[in-house]
C-alpha cells in the first residue's frame, strides 16, 4: 500500500479572522503554522497570504516570498504549494450586471501567477472552475487557464488541478490532450462548496472514474465535510487535505486552535483505517518533484 500524501491548507482566502482568533495572518504566523503542520504529518502545505495589517487576502509577491523563505530556512523538503486562485471572483452590480460590484477580484491571468514565476515553488494550484460559488460567480475561462498553465510550465512549477465540478475535469482533459497541460496530472477534488461537487462517496467515485490512467489525486471537504472526506478519499485510493482554509472546527462546536491539530486528527483517521502518511521525500517521489537536499 502506497503512503498517503497529506496537504495542509493553512489560511486560505475565504476564512475570516472574525470567525476564529487562531487564523494565521502574518508571514511569520503562516510559516509557523506550515512548519507545525509538517511536524504533525503534512508532507505539503498549500499557502495563501494576507495583508498583515488588515487580515484581508493579498497577492503581494513580497508576502509570498517572506513565507517561503521562512519555511525553507527551517525545512528544505516540505512541499510548498502556492495558490493562484485569487483574482477570479466576480460580483455583478445590481443596476448593471456588466459592472463589477465591490468584492469582485478579477485580475488578468498573468497577474495571478506573477508570484509563481518569481518564486518558483514546487507546486501551485490551477483552478479550472467557472461556477456559482455561494452568492458570487467564479470565472476561469479556458483562455485564461491556458495562459496561466503556460506560465507555470515556463517557470517549471507543477500545477495542481483544482476540480470543483465535472465540467472542470473535461476542460482539464482537453488541455492535456492538446498539450497545454502535461498528463496524467496532479488532481484535487474540492467537495462541499455550494453549487459544486457534493461531499459524497458517489461524487468521489464518479470523479475518480473520469481521471486518466496514472493520475495522482486527492480530495477534501469544506466545513463539516472535512474529516468524513479524509476517510472517503483514503478508502477510494486518493490522498487527503485538511486545514483552516477549509474548516475551523476540530469537532462540532469546538474551534481548532492550530492547523497541526487538524493534521493530527486526519493522521489518526488514516492510521486507524490501516494507512500511513508519506513524508515529504516520499511525496516528492510520488509527484515527480526534485528533492531539495
Amino acid at each position: 500500500m502506497n503512503p498517503t500524501l497529506l496537504t495542509c491548507a493553512v489560511t486560505g482566502n475565504i476564512t475570516q479572522p472574525s470567525q476564529t482568533p487562531h487564523l494565521p495572518i502574518t508571514p511569520a504566523q503562516i510559516a509557523a503554522e506550515c512548519l507545525a503542520a509538517a511536524e504533525a504529518g503534512a508532507a505539503a502545505v498549500h499557502i495563501h497570504v494576507r495583508d498583515p495589517a488588515t487580515g484581508r487576502p493579498s497577492m503581494a509577491v513580497e508576502l509570498y516570498r517572506d513565507v517561503v523563505d521562512r519555511i525553507r530556512k527551517a525545512d528544505r523538503e516540505l512541499i510548498i504549494n502556492l495558490t493562484t486562485g485569487p483574482g477570479g471572483r466576480f460580483i455583478p452590480s445590481e443596476d448593471n450586471p456588466r459592472v463589477a460590484a465591490p468584492g469582485s477580484t478579477l485580475l488578468p491571468p498573468l497577474e495571478r501567477v506573477r508570484h509563481i514565476q518569481q518564486i518558483k515553488p514546487d507546486v501551485c494550484s490551477l483552478d479550472l472552475n467557472t461556477m456559482n460559488s455561494g452568492p458570487d460567480v467564479v470565472i476561469n475561462t479556458p483562455r485564461n487557464v491556458r495562459i496561466m498553465a503556460a506560465a507555470m510550465r515556463e517557470a517549471g512549477v507543477k500545477p495542481e488541478l483544482e476540480i470543483f465540478d465535472s465540467g472542470d475535469m473535461h476542460l482539464a482533459l482537453d488541455l492535456i490532450a492538446d498539450g497545454t497541460l502535461q498528463g496524467p496530472g496532479m488532481w484535487t477534488f474540492v467537495t462541499g462548496v455550494k453549487y459544486g461537487f457534493g461531499a459524497s462517496p458517489e461524487t468521489l467515485l464518479y470523479a475518480r472514474g473520469l481521471l486518466p490512467a496514472g493520475a495522482v489525486w486527492s480530495a477534501f471537504g469544506i466545513g463539516r465535510h472535512e474529516f468524513p472526506m479524509v476517510a472517503m478519499a483514503w478508502l477510494a485510493g486518493g490522498h487527503v487535505r485538511v486545514g483552516m482554509e477549509d474548516n475551523i472546527y476540530l469537532e462540532k462546536g469546538v474551534l481548532v486552535e492550530s492547523n497541526a491539530q487538524l493534521v493530527a486528527k486526519a493522521r489518526r483517521i488514516v492510521q486507524d483505517l490501516g494507512g500511513q502518511l508519506a513524508n515529504p521525500r516520499q511525496a516528492r517521489q510520488m509527484l515527480g518533484l526534485p528533492g531539495q537536499g
